[in-house]
């Protein structure tokens, strides 16, 4: 039977979150106002649930503080491909699973990252779906370039905050972060939407939240299957639509170093620093089916790995790169899915780094 392998790219695939690093490195203070601006994002997109704004949608209200500090396409390209960081055994483990299934790659990145990640894999462009921009299109006068660099000075220097799960509405918030949210509303929507730079916002459309779940439609009726044949992998709070489409359509989502947003949302969560663990479900997945993929997941063991179906060059990797312990690999449940969300987002931070495990 056809079936699709989709994944994010930054999390899964790489250890970067090249929109923050770009940040941290071409704007000063970029560190802190990539985080503060994840932070809103988040808000916005799980708790105010503003129309027609989606998780992800941070790539696109840092871009006129990027184009105020002077970043083009080609420092885009060049950072890119100077920075990048792939999931060891990524290379190996996608090569793989494209000779059992159609493999695509949906990400919130830059199409400048995802072009760069894809030659570095030997991946096919056209096949992966990324957030499409060309920033050098976009003019900027002398006067919003001044006006930009002192807001986002501003914003860097707002106070941090975190997302409690349990916030459903802004009146659960803090009043100091009301404060801030109030604050970067006006900044965003109201000042900086108002100058020229402001079509940026109405014209990039990153590819998270609902545009990840309509790439993996898209998918679908390309290649003439199912939403039951699709494994989704990915890590982060721009899945959730996805991971839920998939799952309710009897496909399979699987989150790999996820935060809470993607665990909860999962049916498999995977805890690894390589990839190989990915590839072994994936490779089940795609050759025998959604149920001996999640019978692998729960019995987790050598002994289960060496009488599975699974690739044998794919679990000798796993024995070498693993003599002891194994990766951890675990079906989501009720009675888990907290222990495990908080686990897997000590591990992400583990992996991946305090900054980038942290943000949403």
């Amino acid at each position: 039977m056809k079936r699709a392998f989709i994944s994010d790219c930054e999390g899964p695939i790489s250890k970067n979150d090249n929109a923050y690093e770009l940040t941290a490195h071409y704007v000063p203070n970029g560190n802190k106002l990539f985080t503060i601006i994840s932070r809103y994002d988040d808000v916005l997109a799980e708790v105010v649930k503003k129309l027609g704004y989606k998780a992800g949608d941070t790539v696109k209200l840092i871009l006129p503080f990027l184009k105020a500090y002077g970043v083009t396409d080609q420092k885009m390209e060049q950072f890119s491909a100077k920075t990048l960081l792939l999931i060891p055994d990524a290379k190996e483990t996608l090569r793989h699973v494209r000779t059992v299934a159609d493999t695509f790659i949906v990400s919130t990145s830059y199409e400048h990252y995802a072009a760069v990640l894809c030659h570095a894999l030997d991946f096919p462009f056209k096949n992966a779906y990324c957030t499409r921009l060309r920033i050098d299109e976009y003019a900027l006068s002398t006067e919003e370039e001044g006006r930009l660099r002192k807001i986002a000075q501003e914003i860097a220097h707002l106070p941090a905050f975190d997302l409690s799960p349990e916030a459903k509405s802004p009146r659960d918030l803090p009043q100091e972060v009301q404060n801030t949210i109030q604050q970067l509303d006006m900044t965003f929507w109201k000042e900086i939407a108002d100058m020229k730079i402001g079509k940026i916002f109405s014209e990039i459309n990153p590819m998270g939240g609902r545009e990840k779940a309509e790439a993996i439609k898209d998918i679908t009726k390309r290649q003439g299957i199912q939403l039951s044949d699709v494994m989704y992998v990915g890590d982060s709070i721009t899945d959730e639509q996805a991971f839920r489409l998939v799952s309710e359509n009897g496909g399979l989502a699987v989150s790999f170093n996820g935060n809470q947003y993607a665990v909860k949302n999962a049916q498999i969560a995977i805890l690894s620093d390589n990839s190989i663990a990915t590839g072994l479900i994936a490779d089940v997945f795609c050759r025998s089916g959604k149920q001996q993929a999640l019978s692998l997941a729960g019995r987790w063991t050598r002994e289960t790995l060496n009488e599975s179906t699974a690739d044998q060059a794919l679990l000798n990797r796993m024995f070498e790169l693993h003599p002891r312990t194994l990766p951890k690999v675990r079906i989501v449940t009720r009675e888990n899915i907290d222990v495990l969300a908080e686990e897997s987002s000590r591990f992400r931070k583990k992996v991946r780094g305090e900054a980038v495990g942290r943000l949403g």
